[in-house]
């Protein structure tokens, strides 16, 4: 199995990744990594991921920009 991120403009638009992912082998280690690196992801122009399973949709898209939180 081969666990793997497509990358994103808001409109849905494939871009390149400025981080180049490998295929992960398993669903957390693709989610450790996106984690890891998803600041990254967002200044070389992806606003959201896919995650694929072998070609097959998981889940998404999952937007990189944080949401704001009001702690009043």
């Amino acid at each position: 199995m081969a666990w793997t991120w497509r990358f994103e403009k808001a409109d849905g638009t494939e871009v390149p990744p400025a981080v180049e992912p490998e295929e992960f082998t398993t669903q957390g280690d693709a989610e450790s990594w996106v984690g890891e690196i998803w600041k990254e992801l967002v200044e070389g122009g992806a606003d959201q991921v896919v995650l694929f399973e072998d070609g097959t949709l998981i889940y998404g898209p999952m937007s990189l920009h944080g949401e704001a939180v009001d702690e009043t």
